[in-house]
């Protein structure tokens, strides 16, 4: 990936990145916010902010749960008008899901 992210470490969040020594503990707490903020049975817990604390400043924390709100906004905002992704990851199993997530547009 030419910014962001190098790809094995995006195909890695697809598998268990919690147990992964390519993240580091800041970006694992990033993951596991961003899950918490997605999953409607998962919640970002006083236990759980307070340890997002110890490794994030206040203005990083802010950020990080905006990027991540935007994109859950978009997850579920674009498929109403069936807004594709238009092939801008270039990871197979992405592609896929995507896909897959897609193809009831198209039938």
């Amino acid at each position: 990936m030419q910014n962001g992210a190098p790809a094995e470490k995006v195909e890695a969040v697809l598998g268990d990145y919690k147990e992964n020594p390519l993240f580091s503990l800041r970006e694992r707490l990033a993951l596991e916010l961003a899950e918490r903020m997605t999953y409607t049975e998962r919640r970002v817990t006083d236990d759980f902010f307070n340890r997002l604390k110890e490794h994030f400043t206040d203005e990083e924390l802010v950020e990080l749960a905006a990027v991540i709100a935007l994109e859950n906004f978009r997850s579920k905002f674009n498929p109403v008008f069936g807004v594709e992704a238009n092939n801008f990851c270039p990871l197979p199993q992405v592609k896929e899901a995507a896909a897959v997530a897609t193809r009831r547009f198209h039938e």
